[in-house]
């Protein structure tokens, strides 16, 4: 007998849920004997969380978790996993750009022997400036934390009991579960999916939370800034040796010239501005280390249905 758990963090859904559930009960691979659809209300400003619990009276398969506060995307696929109990999981948005038609692909390919199946959106259905924004960052974030990113993989996956449990582990007070999935291993395939148009509403990762998101990842996961650091302050010092020796020449030669204030300032300017970059980033990190000590809750649940 073989269960699967769907995993759906919710935000502003309420007018596609019951969509969102009929697709999925309806694309659940034949294998499974059983199966339930965890939605979890990131407590979304809308009636989503009245959706949920009306579907649940109908869908005995559906449990809803209501969490306290939004405490963001990530964080709410935490609780829903937290929350599921079977064999096989497949994480998904609640907006239905991915499709839960496309979660049977996803299983023939976990047939081969892969513990993680990602869902390649080889064509996305988003705007032009959303792609270009998506790559940037996916790029930067890839080169700041020294691993491989692709923008046209998401959440959209299915991953095996023992992937899951080693994710839930992982209680660090930062979340992004791509990145999680990537650190945990286990043998990993990619699967092309289409990606449909946005049903309702718009994505609510702006620039500035896609940014702040990225800043997070980053201390998060790698030490690469303070690298950058260290090697910009090596290219400074190698430069100022440089200059002395040049300085040291044209004494030899007769040719010294008085510098002037203005090269004098900028000079001050400049390495000020670097040793405020430098305590500015260890700040950060010393930051994201104090909320790590006092080990808060990861997230905090106001209501259940059926779970």
């Amino acid at each position: 007998m073989k269960k699967l758990a769907v995993v759906s963090p919710v935000y502003r859904a309420e007018k596609i849920l019951a969509e969102l559930v009929q697709r999925i009960k309806a694309s659940i691979p034949s294998d499974f004997t059983s199966f339930e659809i965890v939605l979890v209300d990131d407590f979304s400003p809308d009636n989503s969380w009245k959706v949920i619990e009306e579907l649940a009276k109908v869908h005995p398969e559906i449990k809803g978790i209501k969490l306290s506060r939004n405490f963001g995307q990530h964080y709410a696929i935490t609780a829903g996993l937290d929350c599921a109990d079977a064999d096989y999981f497949v994480v998904m948005d609640c907006d239905l750009q991915d499709q839960p038609e496309e979660m049977d692909k996803l299983y023939q390919k976990t047939k081969e022997g892969f513990d993680v199946v990602l869902a390649r959106r080889y064509d996305r259905k988003d705007s032009f400036f959303k792609k270009l924004v998506s790559k940037c960052f996916y790029k930067t974030l890839g080169y700041l934390t020294g691993s491989e990113q692709d923008e046209t993989v998401a959440n959209f996956g299915m991953y095996s009991r023992k992937v899951i449990n080693e994710v839930r582990g992982l209680r660090e007070s930062i979340r992004y579960f791509p990145t999680m999935i990537k650190w945990v291993g286990f043998s990993t395939a990619y699967v092309d999916v289409d990606h449909a148009h946005r049903k309702e509403g718009a994505s609510n990762y702006n620039l500035k939370r896609l940014l702040n998101l990225a800043l997070d990842i980053i201390l998060a996961f790698s030490d690469k800034p303070l690298r950058l650091i260290i090697k910009f302050g090596i290219s400074i010092a190698l430069f100022s040796f440089v200059m002395a020796a040049y300085a040291i020449y044209k004494k030899i030669n007769g040719e010294v010239v008085v510098s002037g204030y203005a090269s004098l300032i900028t000079s001050l300017w400049f390495l000020s501005g670097c040793i405020l970059i430098t305590l500015g980033v260890i700040g950060l990190y010393v930051g994201k280390t104090f909320e790590g000590v006092k080990q808060r809750p990861l997230y905090i649940i106001d209501k259940k249905v059926n779970a």
